[in-house]
């Protein structure tokens, strides 16, 4: 039986890989994702200038990941072709209540992302909040689902995006300051906001989940490539700016409730939240961290070693320049357990024969 993608030619090769890392968490195992700047991405920002932008036009979006997916099918690395709704970003969550959703484009990944203006003025007006399903927003966000959907059928897969659920969707509401400030003022309505973003991200993932169905079983992710099961993204962004003590009160309960609802989640740690590994990794239903980069810190590629004693046999997700990776790998210096996300790779034949040496490194 051939693998339902068409652009994903070594699929069930691919998917006994990933299992391999995240459901045995082989210690030894080393997968990468080799990423080829392509004409698809060359296109969008030769058209696309940076910064605001308006909601886009879904065939435009269909067709940037038609073909940067289509491209990628001569790159026989460790990754399934999903498409990024990126358009559902954080503004989904604060736009289904009425706020001020603003687009921003990005000509260097080829996405273009949203946010939300804090849509209250003040906490008194939060009891006035109500979700619902015929909200424009709403309907915008299942037709985009459709449309994605109908365009990927038998080609690649829908990527699962981003909730936005505990403080950050009360950022959404309140904006980041009062929301700190209310954590010792007003715990009480936090913990309420948090409940009403509990049913949102609830509502909205398990839509999604019911739109894009599971592919051989598991689910497409933008970082990950594919898990098991039907597997969530969470963030845990507002407690990079808190000590592990805020984390464990405010943190860990409604991300293990969310991850309890679906067969687990994901997440990522940004430079300024490492402090956070030990306990992050702790959280239950957890799968895999995404290590991210950031400016002022070190690179996650050259304190792998470090992260790995933290965080056990926690599968782990890092970027890498293609250059750092290569010698690396004929040093044999790799840390394993990683996915590997190498960018700027010269060129498929370049991928393909690095590839050759992934694929047959051990730990």
């Amino acid at each position: 039986m051939s693998f339902p993608l068409s652009y994903c030619p070594h699929g069930e090769q691919v998917l006994n890989r990933l299992r391999a890392l995240y459901e045995k968490r082989s210690p030894e195992i080393v997968l990468a994702k080799m990423n080829v700047p392509g004409p698809a991405l060359q296109d969008f920002h030769r058209t696309h200038p940076p910064g605001f932008c308006e909601y886009p036009d879904l065939r435009e979006r269909v067709a940037f990941w038609d073909a940067s997916t289509r491209e990628h099918i001569a790159v026989d690395d460790d990754s399934i072709p999903s498409a990024y709704l990126t358009e559902l970003d954080q503004g989904l969550y604060g736009g289904l209540f009425g706020g001020e959703v603003r687009f921003l484009c990005d000509p260097s990944t080829g996405w273009i992302s949203s946010m939300v203006v804090p849509l209250l003025n003040d906490w008194s007006e939060f009891d006035a909040l109500s979700f619902r399903t015929d909200h424009e927003w709403y309907r915008r966000y299942v037709n985009e689902l459709n449309v994605f959907v109908t365009a990927a059928r038998g080609k690649y897969g829908i990527s699962h995006f981003i909730l936005i659920n505990h403080l950050n969707f009360i950022f959404e509401l309140v904006g980041a300051t009062r929301t700190y400030m209310a954590l010792e003022d007003d715990p009480e309505r936090v913990r309420r906001a948090i409940d009403l973003a509990h049913a949102v991200n609830l509502n909205l993932h398990q839509t999604f989940f019911d739109k894009a169905s599971l592919l051989e079983g598991g689910t497409c992710g933008y970082t990950i490539e594919w898990l098991p099961g039907r597997i969530i993204s969470e963030s845990v962004d507002p407690f990079h700016m808190t000590s592990v003590d805020h984390f464990e009160r405010w943190a860990r309960e409604p991300v293990e409730r969310i991850f309890s609802q679906f067969d687990g989640g994901v997440t990522h740690i940004h430079g300024n939240g490492r402090h956070l590994l030990p306990a992050v990794s702790s959280l239950k239903g957890l799968k895999a961290i995404m290590l991210g980069d950031d400016k002022g810190w070190p690179r996650a590629f050259d304190i792998l070693a470090d992260v790995r004693r933290q965080v056990g046999d926690m599968p782990l997700v890092c970027e890498v320049e293609f250059p750092q990776f290569n010698r690396a790998l004929r040093e044999h210096t790799l840390v394993g357990g990683v996915l590997y996300q190498v960018h700027d790779v010269p060129d498929v034949a370049a991928a393909n024969r690095c590839m050759d040496v992934v694929r047959r490194y051990g730990v």
